[in-house]
């Protein structure tokens, strides 16, 4: 067993596995057709949407069928197009599938859409051929992966100059390379299996791996010579799942300084203090899933962009500052056919005028005072089979705007004082906070460019248009915050989460974001109330207070109390829905005791 399987076969298995399921291919929140509607309307959406079929659902989306373009063309040429959807389900014309089957096991099944439900029946996907085909060629690009680095570890090891040894937790052999043999004398297939105290004179490395204390540059006694050696634990999850014995035979060379980074870079993951903003603007590997929110808004915005994925073309993603547009830009990425490529980001606001064309393209060696010897490739060069993502593109001077109108209708490209031209085969993804037609309308933004980016359009909606989705915000960045910096998770009471859900957020999920690590870092208790946040944000909720003061001074006091409950009541639905029933969830939602939350319940009679 090589050292990459000793450390990462399970989780590579496991991992690998639950990528296979359904709930990663699937679209969810698909677009479906009640029951009671014509194939007509059922026509007509199927056409404006570009789907072969529809699911058809109850009032409360429970599934009972799909109807297809071709059972609508049929009745249509039979003059029964005003017939109701459910009367073209003549015989079960579909199989349902769970969001935790693997794709292995449906993609035999003889239908072009297959409906995801969950256990009451209700419909939350829709599973196409095409999408099982993504998940196999993602699956089967994860396996090369794995297959490629075990064989360049292998090399590694075998090429090294220094004896390698590594061991399991149980310090049983199960790496011996080349050097190390050729030293003891014993063979590489004699050596594997057996414990290392019977291979290896003196060794400590069995017990390296019960205190995961590594130890550097100590002199170990080996066949009668006094040998320089280095232990270094494996480990994973926070456990020690093995070990890793390096034989010196003149000083520390580069296959040593591979591993030390390694484990510094262990070290620094586990203790390194950076701003959880950052770390999340930093992941290329952002998925769709990880984009919290379940307000219409963002369910819908999040289904046009796993649409868009699947295509090519490019796409212009606006929205104000702060509400995700690159997170989103890496999403469609990732689930993009150029996923296996880079993701290469280009500030425009942040680039001087007059360095604008060589960012871009690159330059060649002497075209101008100062350039690098060799040249230096241009960011569309880096993204090739990848995707570039020009942020801030309505920053871009106009005379860059041509040249890459020019870049995108040929496709080719030139670094600046450069006579051959080199082929672009990237996805282009923009993004903008500015209005984009009105800088057009004012001769700012060059019209042609504008229709040619603007191809798919997604608006990513401001924090306050969405404010259902900010107790959800809230619960999952807390916990994420707090297990960055090592603490018990923290909660907010009742009257904070209110708070946050009046603020007007005018930074977004950035300004948000920041406010909960500041809170998180600075509040010593584990109970975050109102009287901890910032003195704007408590003013903006005495603002809403007052606002009602009139309607109570009038003597209307059982009104502003009915008025109070109903909105109360109406947030413990919400959290319940999003929290799938579960109660303990729903508290920690809500940011108070699951007692408390037993006490409203029964209050307001919800089950």
């Amino acid at each position: 067993m090589a050292i990459h399987d000793l450390i990462h076969k399970g989780r590579d298995e496991l991992n690998l596995e639950n990528l296979l399921q359904v709930k990663n291919w699937m679209t969810p929140s698909p677009f479906c057709i009640k029951e009671g509607q014509t194939l007509r309307e059922a026509a007509e959406m199927m056409i404006e949407n570009r789907v072969d079929g529809l699911p058809i659902v109850t009032e409360d989306l429970q599934f009972i069928g799909i109807v297809t373009l071709r059972q609508a063309l049929y009745y249509f040429v039979n003059g029964q197009e005003n017939e109701l959807v459910e009367s073209s389900i003549l015989k079960r014309n579909y199989a349902v599938i769970n969001q935790f089957d693997s794709i292995f096991s449906v993609f035999s099944m003889p239908y072009n859409q297959l409906p995801v439900i969950d256990t009451s029946g209700m419909l939350i996907g829709i599973l196409t051929k095409r999408d099982i085909l993504d998940g196999f060629s993602k699956y089967i690009y994860r396996l090369q992966q794995k297959q490629n680095s075990a064989e360049v570890l292998n090399v590694i090891l075998e090429s090294a100059y220094e004896g390698i040894a590594v061991v399991d937790e149980n310090g049983i052999l199960q790496e011996f390379n080349e050097a190390y043999s050729r030293f003891t004398g014993i063979r590489r297939d004699d050596a594997i299996g057996r414990h290392v105290t019977e291979v290896i004179d003196n060794t400590n490395l069995h017990l390296t791996v019960k205190t995961a204390i590594p130890e550097r540059g100590v002199v170990q006694n080996i066949q009668g010579q006094d040998m320089v050696v280095h232990r270094i634990p494996i480990i994973k999850d926070g456990k020690v799942v093995g070990a890793i014995g390096m034989l010196i035979f003149e000083g520390v060379t580069e296959i040593y300084k591979i591993y030390e980074r390694l484990q510094e870079n262990h070290i620094k993951d586990q203790t390194e203090e950076r701003p959880f903003t950052l770390n999340k603007e930093q992941d290329s590997r952002m998925t769709l899933d990880q984009i919290i929110g379940v307000s219409d808004a963002m369910t819908t915005i999040k289904r046009l962009a796993r649409r868009a994925a699947r295509t090519a073309a490019t796409v212009l993603i606006t929205g104000e500052s702060g509400t995700g547009k690159e997170m989103f830009a890496k999403s469609i990425h990732h689930l993009s056919p150029f996923a296996t490529g880079p993701f290469i980001s280009v500030n425009c606001g942040a680039i001087p005028e007059h360095l604008f064309e060589s960012e871009l393209f690159g330059y060649e060696e002497g075209a101008f005072s100062g350039a690098k010897k060799g040249g230096k490739p241009g960011k569309f060069e880096l993204a090739d089979n990848g995707t570039i993502f020009l942020d801030e593109i309505g920053e871009m001077p106009l005379m860059m705007q041509t040249k890459l109108l020019r870049v995108l209708q040929e496709r080719e490209a030139e670094r600046v004082g450069g006579i051959k031209k080199y082929q672009i085969n990237v996805r282009i993804i923009t993004a903008t906070n500015r209005n984009l037609k009105e800088m057009v309308d004012k001769g700012e933004f060059r019209e042609d460019l504008f229709y040619r980016l603007n191809i798919i359009h997604l608006h990513i909606p401001a924090l306050r248009e969405r404010r259902q989705d900010i107790p959800i915000l809230l619960s999952y960045y807390i916990k994420e915050i707090c297990d960055k910096y090592r603490i018990k998770t923290k909660s907010f009471t009742q009257e904070a989460i209110s708070a946050f859900m009046q603020y007007e957020w005018r930074g977004n999920i950035r300004e948000m974001l920041n406010s909960i690590e500041s809170l998180v870092t600075l509040v010593d208790g584990p109970i975050i109330e109102l009287m901890h946040l910032s003195e704007s944000m408590r003013g903006f909720e005495k603002g809403v207070i007052e606002e009602r003061k009139p309607l109570i001074s009038k003597g209307l006091m059982e009104e502003a109390k009915m008025y109070e409950n109903e909105r109360e009541k109406e947030l413990i639905i919400k959290a319940l829905k999003t929290a799938g029933g579960n109660k303990s969830k729903t508290a920690e939602l809500l940011g108070i005791h699951r007692t408390t939350l037993y006490q409203k319940l029964k209050k307001y009679n919800v089950t």
